[in-house]
């Protein structure tokens, strides 16, 4: 059974990775761009997984490669799926944070990356409470 500590930590991860799906979840303005709201639903998958993994005891790696993240989740935890999806949203982590290194990105693909993290962090809440 995870220590009262091992669940206050789960439970702040959890409550960044909704934090920066609520940012991913702005209305998208002029000088808003798509790579940095999908930026932000990287960054809430990336707290989700690393919020399950302490929960389970596990320590959490300084990465942000959630094909990684997500391998060492599923030896022990039933992801679902569509969750198997996420580390197409490791290419948000990095590339898009400094100028000049962009990859385009339209509406559709930050509509996906959005979906796909308010998925991660809804199935991380319950595995988390779990």
């Amino acid at each position: 059974m995870p220590s009262d500590v091992t669940k206050t930590r789960a439970a702040l991860w959890l409550r960044d990775a909704e934090s920066d799906l609520a940012l991913a979840s702005v209305k998208k303005m002029r000088k808003i761009r798509y790579e940095h709201l999908c930026f932000h639903a990287q960054q809430a998958a990336e707290k989700a997984i690393k919020a399950v993994l302490l929960s389970r005891g596990a320590d959490i790696p300084r990465t942000h490669d959630l094909a990684f993240l997500v391998d060492l989740l599923t030896p022990t935890v039933n992801l679902p799926p569509s969750l198997l999806l996420l580390p197409v949203l490791t290419k948000y982590a990095v590339q898009h944070r400094y100028p000049g290194q962009d990859l385009p990105v339209d509406r559709r693909d930050c509509v996906k990356a959005i979906e796909l993290a308010q998925e991660a962090v809804v199935w991380a809440g319950h595995a988390v409470s779990a």
